[in-house]
């Protein structure tokens, strides 16, 4: 039915160009081979093109078949009739997940290097594969998206399984799908020319497709624009210690405070859901630094993604550079910490002489900073979903051991990751006024 994946993405792009009438559209491409077929939607809408990182959690007796999928942001689907089948344990899937988790980092760091993931934050996304069988990265696929703050999300194919195809109608607004035929026996039988697609070639075509077009990038055709802080973000280098930690940092004009953002374990300052409440609060008026607690060594060491002290004073490190530098230097500062590192932000926030004003804490584990939290002297928000029962509980506890000026949000219907419709938009609402009521109570130059 398809020459190769080119001819197939030249096809599929054809049928979305009637459906795709708004012009802030994102293609995503699931890696490797739904990329090629992304650029060619891509080029052909004129939309910025990124991936979308998701793998498979395979049954470990038998790893082509899957029992669910984990992604970036650290979404995470399961097939609980999977599971009873394989009786697959507890323990052989948390082993499972932890080893795609980390596949996950590193092939998305391998794919687009130093550059940031393109924003989807009230956009239409596009997510393409070069087919669709069982329908699990798919599906995990559409569930990050969301979780970035996706207005709409389109799930666009070649070919794939009729029902699969149905059943994801759950997880998209809308699934494109050129063929469903009755019988698939493998998605490979659809192309005349099926070469599996390599890294190198996937981040290839990120390049080429990073790069602006005559007369003005493929962006700019359809008046795309990024995310729109008042400056754009500059990455830097700091230096903490043995190693040297990459950064964002966000100022913006007549900036009344800096935010530093502490991402949870297996995050980084690339963590979706940070960046989303960062772009908030620079269109609010308030810097952002954005930046990585470990080195991609250092994460390989589970016992270092939870070293609260280790993380705390990485972060006080970074909170001293902050200091020199002249575009912030009187600004007040705020920490704000997700997971694991709510806990380390304000294990910093207790140390002697720290200066920071407010602390902010999303799904956080404050109980993880122990006895150091009496001593915390920010005021300190802590912003947790109805329906992460026992994070709730550890934060009610935590609260009651805290002197400071405090308070609890409870975001209703909301879990962990708080990626339920309008749940981190809440928490990004929230973290906004608790910084700029309390920055505004702080001296500043």
């Amino acid at each position: 039915m398809f020459a190769d994946r080119h001819d197939a993405g030249v096809r599929l792009a054809e049928r979305l160009a009637g459906l795709v009438t708004d012009e802030n559209v994102v293609v995503l491409g699931l890696p490797r081979g739904g990329v090629p077929v992304a650029f060619e939607v891509a080029q052909a809408l004129g939309a910025p093109l990124d991936v979308i990182v998701v793998r498979k959690l395979g049954v470990p007796i038998q790893p082509e078949l899957g029992f669910g999928a984990v992604g970036e942001g650290g979404v995470r689907v399961i097939n609980p009739a999977v599971v009873r089948m394989a009786e697959v344990t507890h323990e052989e899937m948390a082993s499972v997940e932890e080893r795609e988790r980390a596949e996950v980092l590193r092939r998305a760091r391998r794919f687009r290097g130093d550059r940031a993931p393109v924003d989807l934050a009230g956009r239409t996304v596009i997510v393409v594969d070069d087919g669709i069988a069982t329908g699990g990265t798919a599906r995990a696929a559409c569930q990050v998206a969301r979780s970035r703050g996706a207005l709409r999300v389109i799930l666009a194919v070649p070919v794939g399984v009729p029902d699969t195809i149905a059943s994801l109608r759950e997880d998209a607004d809308e699934v494109v799908c050129l063929e469903t035929p009755a019988a698939l026996w493998a998605i490979g039988t659809w192309y005349v020319d099926f070469t599996q697609t390599s890294d190198e070639q996937v981040v290839e075509l990120l390049r080429r497709a990073a790069q602006p077009a005559a007369g003005g990038s493929a962006a700019g055709k359809r008046g795309v624009t990024e995310s729109d802080p008042a400056e754009p973000a500059g990455e830097v280098l700091v230096e903490a210690g043995p190693v040297w930690l990459s950064g964002q940092l966000v100022v913006p004009e007549e900036a009344a405070g800096v935010v530093v953002f502490v991402h949870g374990s297996g995050s980084s300052r690339h963590s979706p859901r940070n960046r989303y409440v960062a772009s908030v609060l620079n269109r609010a008026g308030l810097g952002t630094l954005l930046f990585d607690l470990l080195t991609v060594e250092e994460e390989y060491d589970r016992g270092n993604v939870f070293d609260i002290e280790l993380l705390a004073g990485r972060l006080a490190q970074v909170t001293s550079w902050l200091s020199d530098q002249a575009q912030v230097a009187g600004l007040p500062v705020g920490y704000f910490g997700a997971s694991t590192g709510a806990a380390a932000a304000l294990w910093a926030a207790a140390e002697p002489g720290s200066r920071v004003a407010a602390v902010v804490s999303r799904g956080g584990r404050p109980d993880l900073a122990g006895p150091r939290l009496a001593a915390v002297g920010a005021a300190t928000l802590l912003i947790v979903g109805s329906c992460d029962e026992l994070v709730l509980e550890l934060n009610q506890a935590a609260q009651e051991r805290m002197a400071c000026e405090n308070r609890l949000e409870i975001v209703p219907d909301a879990t962990h990751l708080f990626e339920e419709p309008g749940a981190l938009e809440s928490v990004a609402d929230l973290a906004r006024d608790w910084f700029t009521d309390h920055f505004s109570r702080t001296h500043v130059r």
